[in-house]
């Protein structure tokens, strides 16, 4: 059932949710028995004074005013409003009290406040309103409390109370007591005078906030679905392989290209620049014409091994490499004439090294070389351009005793630059080579100067400094334009990713200085 994904799961789940709020809406409005409500709102709860009083807020009362006794200090005007707040009629015999006696009783906090006097007020044309309230039992007040008649309210309709206290009171402490047959009674929020109604009632309001919300979801699920990756972008899934020495960079321009590029997933998986590049030969191979070239990117330090017309080189970087040794080693800068006699094995001790910029002491201790396999670009650069021949025969299997008697000094073999970084901190006496920016900042080594030059990368096209060589990216023929591949390789040229390059210690190819380093086969100086 290849429809089951979770996109489609979501889709169908947020339409039923909308499906079953609507059902749920017009089973409250047309089906769901409506319960009658008396409710009641404190529109005013202020102070009183008079007119000669010198007091801040309150309402000032006059000296000849009959309406209410405003000289009694401390007094309290509250209006409270009355209102039937639901759909259905209320009528005197909802009430459930006897003809003679009051329907509600409206307390004002403790007995210390008592009602002095109360006046019911209702809108105009609502005389059968103000004949309940005017009938028997009257209008009345004991003690702290109101009594209020039967009044039958129909939908909409409210009275007003204006109730003068003895004192202060809190508006919370203001309850309204009383039954009401197949309702109930519930204080309100107060409102001013100007409010107006909601447009829209509670259930209408729900329906409409969940509606929307399936409708964004919805949407959200279609645009994810349909709106194409970023200009430049392109989904799938793509194996980088080769270089171990490049392999932390790639990681970086591949975790930026898929946050910027979402959709593709690129996966990493380093085992050499020589071991890659003939993967990829392999998998060209297998894979069908039909299918074009296969989402593979093999990366070398310095051109791949040959005997495969099928593949297409890209230039990416120019890296550097540096030798590193162990802290136990006070040198800090080889000739390459002594850096070859190290590696040709003329030394089995680092005492015996002899020859110009060597502190006067050097340790007692044995030259251990810890180098890559065959398999490794790194050490072909190291190779050709630093030693000018090979190295010698691997002689240990633990990089520090030697497993041929035969052999001049102890020399072993290591699948990966972390390795060796990891083997030459462990091991005082220990000598290795490394990317460059692999080595910067590794604990228990430091890098060696070769004939006085660091490996700067700002030096590079005027330093004569030797260990150094261009990055290639190889691809089993011309990748499509549109293919995840091609993506790969221009965001890892431009933009985001040469900035990546960059902040690794290499300099990009397609940079102006990196365009003439590059286009020079040989990387000269």
């Amino acid at each position: 059932m290849e429809w089951i994904t979770a996109e489609n799961v979501i889709a169908v789940a947020t339409a039923l949710l909308g499906v079953l709020v609507s059902l749920g809406a017009v089973w409250i409005d047309r089906f769901k028995p409506q319960r009658k409500r008396l409710g009641y709102r404190v529109q005013l709860n202020t102070p009183l004074h008079e007119e000669a009083d010198d007091q801040d807020g309150g309402v000032m009362t006059l000296h000849d005013g009959e309406v209410l006794d405003s000289a009694a200090a401390g007094a309290t005007l509250v209006l409270l409003r009355i209102e039937n707040d639901r759909d259905l009629d209320i009528s005197i015999d909802d009430y459930g009290v006897a003809p003679a006696e009051h329907a509600l009783r409206i307390t004002f906090g403790t007995p210390a406040v008592t009602v002095r006097g109360v006046v019911a007020t209702v809108p105009a044309g609502w005389s059968s309103v103000r004949d309940d309230l005017d009938g028997a039992p009257k209008l009345g007040r004991a003690g702290n409390a109101v009594l209020v008649p039967r009044v039958a309210l129909d939908t909409g309709r409210y009275f007003k109370l204006l109730v003068q206290l003895s004192g202060p009171v809190a508006d919370r402490d203001i309850k309204v007591h009383g039954t009401l047959a197949g309702g109930s009674i519930r204080r309100n929020r107060s409102t001013t005078p100007d409010d107006q109604a909601g447009r829209f009632s509670p259930a209408a309001r729900t329906v409409t906030v969940v509606l929307t919300a399936c409708v964004v979801a919805l949407a959200a699920i279609i645009v994810r679905e349909r709106t194409p990756p970023p200009i430049g972008c392109a989904r799938g899934s793509l194996t980088v392989t080769g270089s171990t020495a490049f392999a932390p960079v790639v990681r970086a321009v591949a975790e930026a290209y898929e946050k910027d590029c979402p959709g593709a997933t690129i996966t990493v998986d380093a085992d050499g620049s020589t071991a890659g590049v003939r993967d990829l030969a392999d998998t060209g191979v297998r894979t069908p014409r039909s299918e074009g070239s296969p989402a593979v990117i093999a990366l070398s330090d310095g051109h791949g091994p040959g005997g495969h017309p099928q593949l297409r080189e890209h230039m990416v970087a120019v890296s550097l490499f540096t030798v590193v040794v162990h802290d136990s080693v006070p040198v800090r800068s080889l000739t390459l004439g002594q850096l070859r006699s190290l590696y040709r094995g003329d030394l089995a001790r680092w005492n015996r090294l002899e020859g110009p910029g060597l502190p006067p002491d050097l340790p007692d201790r044995a030259v251990l070389l810890v180098s890559r396999d065959a398999d490794s670009g790194s050490r072909e650069v190291f190779q050709r351009r630093v030693l000018g021949r090979n190295e010698p025969a691997n002689s240990s299997r633990d990089c520090s005793v030697v497993d041929d008697p035969e052999a001049k000094v102890v020399r072993c073999e290591l699948d990966s630059t972390a390795q060796v970084l990891a083997t030459v901190a462990r091991l005082p006496g220990a000598i290795g080579y490394a990317e460059l920016g692999a080595a910067t900042g590794a604990r228990g080594v430091h890098r060696v100067a070769l004939d006085g030059r660091e490996p700067v990368l700002e030096e590079l096209g005027h330093s004569p400094y030797p260990y150094r060589e261009i990055e290639y990216a190889y691809t089993w023929g011309d990748p499509a334009s549109d293919s995840l591949t091609a993506s790969f390789l221009a965001y890892l040229a431009r933009g985001r990713g040469q900035d990546v390059v960059r902040a690794h210690g290499h300099l990009p190819c397609s940079t102006p200085k990196g365009l003439r380093i590059c286009g020079d086969a040989d990387t000269g100086p």
